[in-house]
């Protein structure tokens, strides 16, 4: 950093950490949601892992530009999450190849404006996926162990 210049505001993962976890929490729960009496308690918690999976979404792609600004020091970082996954993979930020987080990009675009049964299942086979890849994510930006 040069003198004069103003330190590089630190980056909250906070918000981010916590959806992950809730995420993962719920799609634990999930997938002993067989084990429920009702339907209706059955489509509720595969709702609920849905709307956890977009937040989680939504708070990593966020984050990930805050990390790509102030602790890459990367200019003109668009605000957009396929651009930032592009610049992301070009750092050699994530673990599995782009074409993997377009996926992600996709199924929270599905869920989002067409949601019906089929992209509800769509959605709820990468979640596994992308929560093992947050996972790692969250440690390469933030330094923290997951717990």
């Amino acid at each position: 950093m040069s003198e004069g210049q103003p330190p590089l505001p630190l980056i909250d993962y906070d918000k981010f950490r916590l959806s992950l976890q809730r995420l993962q929490e719920q799609y634990a729960n999930y997938q002993n949601a067989g084990i429920r009496r009702s339907q209706l308690d059955q489509e509720a918690v595969t709702e609920s892992v849905i709307q956890r999976f977009e937040t989680c979404y939504d708070c990593l792609w966020k984050v990930l530009r805050r990390y790509l600004i102030n602790g890459l020091g990367l200019p003109d970082v668009p605000n957009s999450p396929k651009p930032i996954f592009r610049l992301a993979d070009q750092n050699h930020l994530f673990r599995s190849p782009i074409d993997q987080w377009l996926v992600y990009a996709q199924k929270r675009i599905d869920t989002t404006h067409d949601y019906d049964v089929e992209k509800a299942k769509a959605c709820l086979e990468v979640v596994p996926a992308f929560i093992d890849e947050a996972i790692d994510l969250y440690q390469t930006m933030s330094g923290d162990a997951w717990e």
